[in-house]
């Protein structure tokens, strides 16, 4: 007899949403007034607001304040079901998602997956380099940044002292950006007094881009303009590099040069997170799902995506639109319209990408935006950009509690050079020991 997962029947069309990022969550309040029932699968009972992943690992903001129960943000929405649960398979012919909880029937099924992070089938820098993809890897980052310092304090050989102390990040995106600069205030305001005995003027921070630019996708004066920040702040930024290797201790490049660190941070990309079960000639490059104009998955009539693991390929956007938060947010929308319409029989409505700008925020007061504001380009950097930049993120945060909290601590953060979120709770990233060998400090 088939195991089935225990939820409510209530009689109504069922719409299974795997994943609760910007795209899934969007999708739910689309459809609150829809005669549906609504049933959320999601690995994770909160949904995390990913722009401020960076803001965790560098202590700027507590891991709670980007994260809001599933079950809170929609405890008001009566068709809304959630179940905790990791999705091992569907079965498009009797409409059923297989999970560890159990088989979950569907009348329309919606991937919502979004994006992991890409190696490029690189098995070392997987297991050796660090992440930013979810709460897990920012708090990791935060525990091996802060625990190499602690480490640091007994040694007294310079190589190993710069290979606790020096960090490298692979990607020139957002977020690369946006950690080599929050690391740099670190190491101006913060790190200096907790850790007086290190001279972190021999702490080193590089940002490797392969390319020629950095926050390719932004216009060339907000690339331009991110570059200068950074070296000014003292990132040591390397363009059209490539990370050939990385065996937890030295980074070799296809250049042949080569640098010694125990961290290194991977954001040089990410693929689409498919679920097990659809036919392979639905998947593109990248592994993202082909769509149609309404996001419905071709060669199928009840299964949709939506979000990073979409790709709705237009003469504009020939891979795809961007794997941003904003398509996935307007397509979730429109999705919630089109279900209803399909269920009543009206035509649906092909969706039409209202790109709205891009940004980045380097530092205090040091941040780029390209904006699109009535159907005209608005290109800001510096000061008022970082503005843009602080507002949008905090008006985006859900919950009141949350944003208040990301409020309190930025104001903190601001007036007094200071992040309190300094704890090392949980997991850290360890790769090479350090070597026996190596004389450490006479303890006094």
């Amino acid at each position: 007899m088939a195991n089935y997962a225990r939820i409510q029947d209530i009689g109504k069309p069922k719409v299974v949403i795997i994943g609760g990022g910007f795209a899934g969550l969007e999708l739910v309040k689309s459809l609150r007034h829809a005669d549906v029932q609504v049933i959320l699968i999601d690995k994770q009972n909160y949904h995390t607001f990913q722009p401020l992943l960076y803001q965790v690992a560098t202590s700027g903001v507590e891991a709670d304040a980007i994260i809001h129960p599933f079950r809170k943000i929609f405890e008001e929405q009566k068709n809304f079901f959630f179940r905790l649960a990791e999705v091992q398979h569907v079965d498009t012919v009797q409409q059923l998602v297989e999970t560890n909880i159990g088989l979950i029937r569907y009348d329309f099924l919606v991937i919502a997956t979004g994006a992991t992070t890409n190696y490029f089938g690189d098995e070392q820098m997987e297991h050796n380099a660090i992440a930013m993809k979810s709460v897990a890897d920012a708090i990791t980052l935060r525990n091996t940044i802060l625990c190499n310092f602690e480490n640091a304090l007994q040694l007294d050989d310079q190589e190993q002292l710069n290979s606790l102390m020096d960090y490298v990040i692979v990607g020139g995106g957002p977020t690369g950006v946006e950690l080599a600069g929050a690391l740099s205030e670190l190491r101006l305001h913060v790190f200096p007094k907790d850790y007086p005995e290190l001279d972190f003027k021999s702490m080193d921070i590089y940002l490797i881009q392969s390319g020629g630019e950095l926050l390719k996708g932004m216009s060339a004066e907000a690339s331009k303009k991110s570059q200068q920040f950074l070296e000014e702040m003292g990132v040591k930024v390397w363009l059209n590099k490539r990370v050939k290797s990385y065996d937890g201790y030295t980074v070799t490049f296809n250049t042949g040069e080569t640098l010694v660190t125990r961290t290194l941070i991977w954001a040089a990309g990410v693929t689409g997170n498919p679920v097990p079960g659809l036919r392979p000639e639905s998947l593109l490059k990248g592994n993202r799902l082909q769509v149609d104009a309404h996001n419905r998955v071709m060669g199928y009539e009840n299964v949709f995506a939506i979000g990073d693991i979409a790709a709705m390929v237009t003469p504009e956007n020939p891979q795809g639109h961007p794997m941003l938060a904003q398509p996935a947010m307007q397509q979730g929308k429109l999705l919630g319209k089109n279900l209803q319409h399909l269920i009543s029989g009206q035509p649906l409505q092909p969706f039409v990408y209202k790109d709205q700008g891009s940004m980045a925020t380097i530092g205090r007061n040091k941040a780029v935006a390209d904006l699109k504001l009535f159907k005209k380009e608005v290109k800001s950097q510096g000061f008022f950009a970082w503005l843009i930049w602080m507002f949008i993120h905090l008006v985006s945060i859900v919950g009141f509690r949350n944003r208040l909290v990301v409020m309190t601590n930025w104001f903190w953060n601001y007036f007094t050079f200071d992040s309190g979120n300094r704890l090392i709770l949980g997991n850290k990233q360890e790769n090479v020991p350090i070597t026996e060998t190596i004389t450490h400090k006479t303890v006094l």
